[in-house]
């Protein structure tokens, strides 16, 4: 079997950090991820140096690696850095988006409807569904702001945030569900004004709903 490449391994191990799956401060040893991924040793020690360049994992010397560890101030500086990146990307979206665009929006909220529908239901398996429509909403809202480097901030920001909503499951129910539906709304209407308050309450509450979580993880222990 084929060695994984580099940038496949990059992708399958942010996305293991992302989801929850390699817990923060985990120690990362390079023979047991050989073994469970079949890379080499010097592909490991590319992706994972250019996962410490991206934050999403410590280089220690003479300790190796480890996954970043979380922090209540580190939630708080990526939701104001969030906010920052994606209100902008999504006024200028709005501004320049076609129907392609308003098409791309109305199919992805309708994907993220239908797992928020589940998770309500108390489905568990629901879960990843649920954060990755909910990635691709957001995504959607501002694909057409005309900026790749914009585009690529905002996913690498995003990501970072997302690992914290893994990690406490901080789904806020029919709340959410609301404030997609307003923000998907607003940017059909083509209401620049909107859309950002929207957005920027909708940040505001995710992360109050995962400092309560991570809160109740420090008190029990």
């Amino acid at each position: 079997m084929a060695k994984p490449r580099a940038p496949e391994l990059y992708k399958r191990l942010r996305a293991e950090i992302v989801l929850g799956r390699l817990a923060p401060s985990q120690r990362l040893r390079l023979e047991d991820l050989r073994t469970r991924t079949g890379s080499s040793v010097p592909t490991l020690r590319e992706v994972l140096t250019r996962l410490s360049a991206d934050g999403f994992v410590i280089a220690e010397d003479q300790k190796g690696f480890m996954v970043a560890p979380i922090s209540v101030e580190n939630l708080r500086e990526l939701a104001d850095l969030r906010k920052l990146v994606e209100m902008e990307a999504l006024a200028r979206s709005i501004e320049a988006g076609d129907m392609e665009w308003e098409s791309r929006v109305v199919a992805a909220h309708y994907k993220l409807s239908r797992s928020e529908a589940r998770m309500q239901a108390g489905e568990a398996a629901a879960r990843d569904d649920w954060k990755r429509y909910d990635w691709e909403f957001h995504q959607t809202l501002i694909s057409a702001c005309g900026s790749r480097e914009l585009l690529s901030v905002h996913a690498m920001v995003f990501d970072k945030y997302l690992r914290y909503q893994m990690l406490f499951l901080t789904f806020r129910g029919g709340i959410a569900q609301a404030e997609h539906q307003a923000l998907r709304e607003a940017a059909l209407d083509r209401d620049v004004a909107s859309a950002q308050a929207i957005l920027s309450k909708h940040i505001e509450g995710g992360v109050a709903h995962a400092l309560a979580a991570y809160a109740d993880r420090e008190r029990a222990g």
